[in-house]
């Protein structure tokens, strides 16, 4: 006969629960629908038909993040009531001593998600009124033009134009395969050592004209947007955020990498548009500091990589103090689970300046009924209690991860002379 699963006594909260539910079970699920690993954790009750969802996504290391919470966390939350959802984040958080990292925060923001949306579901709320409620409609988006030419970006800016969507990030392909967000062509500098390096004197010079040519066709109504994905030197950065002021940005992201974000302040200082970055952050004091020394006029946060919502809340409020706003990371690495978390933040803060969309194809929709959708250039949140998202189980198994497939084009990123770039 089916035994209840063991229950670590040493983990239970020091006070009476108000009532007799608890977690009953607590295990990883991925797939791959549109290709890239998404991790999302389920969590069980002892409510027959309530569980919740959270994203754990870290589609590069998806094998450690799916172990850490069946062998680690999942032991240690059978028998807690899902309602303690600040004290379970604080316990998981403080039980691995060596804190912070993307493989233990998302470990961490799976279950804190998955709270979250057991709460909406057991108050009848969507999680956005658990946080206060609306103070915006929808939240206006911003998707990805990248085309191997300028003439091909600009193609494609106007047809998301067309659409309806009024924010665009513009990209072309530079020379070899570390060109980011759009076709790679290798074979750029033939007669150096690496000949599909990716070269950042070519990209200062080029990038300029691509904006001069978005602005002069398609007009200034439109939002411009870049993202450099850490390719460049403080003082790189500076020049060009100063040839790209003519065009009115309304934001230039990651200009340089994390490892030198203490000179974050002296570009944005330097900069004449606004300066976004913490994507690649995974620790919730790095982004307080980022947020409180001046680094960034918009903080982007892969919500997962933080540790979920209960701190994204925090930094949020962080944000509303200091005139900082948000933009919080959202590709195809994002799970529907993910994207709604960023929602349910974007309608209900002041500080909100714009939401990375991204249009999920069908297979992903099937894997998770409920996935949001654009619609005139914005996404909305679901009004069903909870994140309003579901996921079929029979449908994820088609779709199994492969592995490296990041790992083989970041490997692969390097300069002309052979050395590496930051992916």
């Amino acid at each position: 006969m089916p035994t209840d699963p063991p229950v670590m006594p040493e983990t239970q909260a020091p006070w009476q629960p108000r009532d007799r539910l608890r977690i009953t079970a607590v295990r990883p699920i991925v797939t791959a629908p549109e290709g890239v690993p998404l991790v999302v954790v389920r969590v069980d009750t002892s409510e027959p038909g309530l569980y919740g969802l959270g994203c754990a996504t870290f589609a590069q290391r998806f094998h450690a993040v799916a172990a850490a919470v069946e062998r680690h966390v999942a032991p240690m939350l059978i028998g807690r009531h899902p309602g303690d959802i600040a004290d379970i984040h604080r316990m998981l958080h403080y039980s691995a001593y060596w804190r912070e990292g993307p493989i233990g925060n998302n470990a961490l923001s799976g279950v804190d998600m998955a709270l979250w949306d057991i709460a909406g579901k057991r108050a009848g709320m969507p999680v956005y009124e658990l946080l206060g409620g609306r103070v915006r409609a929808a939240a206006p988006v911003y998707l990805h033009a990248g085309g191997a030419t300028i003439a091909d970006t600009l193609d494609q800016a106007r047809a998301l134009m067309a659409s309806g969507v009024t924010h665009v990030r513009l990209q072309t392909t530079q020379p070899g395969l570390g060109s980011y967000g759009t076709p790679r062509a290798g074979g750029g500098y033939p007669d150096a050592p690496y000949p599909d390096g990716w070269d950042a004197q070519h990209y200062l010079r080029t990038t300029p004209e691509l904006f001069r040519q978005a602005r002069q066709e398609l007009g200034e109504e439109v939002e411009l947007l870049h993202d450099v994905h850490s390719r460049l030197t403080p003082k790189q950065a500076v020049t060009l955020a100063r040839a790209l002021e003519p065009y009115r940005l309304f934001f230039l992201e990651d200009p340089i990498p994390p490892e030198l974000y203490d000179r974050l302040p002296e570009v944005r200082a330097a900069s004449p548009v606004p300066v976004a970055a913490g994507e690649l952050l995974s620790s919730v004091p790095d982004a307080a500091r980022l947020v409180l020394g001046g680094g960034v006029d918009v903080l982007r946060l892969h919500l997962s990589a933080i540790g979920g919502l209960t701190p994204a809340v925090k930094l949020v409020a962080l944000c509303e103090l200091t005139g900082t706003r948000t933009a919080w990371h959202s590709p195809a690495d994002v799970s529907p689970v993910g994207m709604a978390a960023n929602l349910a933040l974007d309608v209900t803060t002041a500080a909100f300046a714009i939401q990375e969309g991204h249009v999920y194809p069908d297979p992903v929709h099937e894997v998770f009924p409920g996935t949001p959708m654009i619609e005139k250039g914005c996404l909305s949140p679901s009004d069903g209690p909870g994140w309003g998202i579901d996921l079929d189980e029979t449908q994820a198994a088609k779709h199994p991860p492969t592995t490296h497939a990041h790992e083989r084009w970041a490997a692969r990123i390097r300069r002309p002379d052979g050395s590496l770039e930051p992916p």
